[in-house]
């Protein structure tokens, strides 16, 4: 059997914020539940899951400053495909119903289609207030002035959205047949060009040799 074709998707760096990213929101989100959760509290000391809990995030701090310091161009130009919403994400939002329904196809797509910009926007922007929240919390404990009422129940509610998109992000790259083919450019940089011309035809036909159209 020959094998598929595969088209480059996603760069070293790309990847490794990526996987920088999954892999301390799970230490930061066990260790968070962990410190909040009555029932799991005895699973481990209170100050070692504080610990684990800021130094994840400091990880990914210090982390997400070093990759845009090394690959600040390519994650650059890759912010700017996902921050615009052009008249085909439009289409593909407005058919989301119609969609659901069986009904129709979905417009064609570039390299992100209008769902995931919107889920990398609202990731971004709660992550921003998980951060922001959490330093509050921590210089709280070390000055009364910076304790603000509400800052504990907002920075939960942010985790539990995040929680909640997570979930979503997980089911589309693991479970759903449609997407999970995604899950290899991730993984390994590259998909299969079929999959990748049936679901982001726009990006497909750009990246084709002019010479193959």
């Amino acid at each position: 059997m020959t094998a598929p074709e595969r088209i480059h998707r996603f760069t070293w760096g790309e990847r490794a914020l990526h996987w920088l990213l999954a892999g301390t929101f799970v230490v930061m989100l066990a260790t968070g539940l962990l410190l909040s959760v009555p029932a799991l509290t005895p699973l481990t000391s209170r100050p070692a899951a504080k610990a684990w809990h800021l130094g994840a995030a400091w990880v990914l701090a210090a982390g997400t400053l070093l990759l845009v310091l090394a690959h600040g161009r390519r994650l650059l130009a890759t912010l700017r495909e996902m921050e615009v919403l052009d008249r085909q994400d439009l289409r593909w939002l407005r058919g989301i119903p119609a969609r659901l329904r069986g009904l129709g196809a979905a417009p064609p797509q570039g390299r992100f289609n209008a769902g995931q910009k919107l889920n990398t926007a609202v990731t971004a922007g709660l992550m921003v207030v998980a951060y922001l929240t959490g330093i509050l919390m921590w210089l709280g404990e070390r000055d009364a002035g910076y304790r603000f009422p509400g800052t504990v129940l907002i920075h939960d509610w942010t985790m539990l959205a995040l929680v909640v998109l997570v979930a979503g992000h997980l089911y589309m790259a693991l479970v759903n047949p449609a997407t999970r083919p995604a899950l290899r450019g991730i993984v390994r940089g590259d998909v299969d060009r079929a999959w990748a011309r049936r679901h982001h035809a726009r990006w497909e036909e750009s990246e084709r040799d002019p010479f193959d159209r």
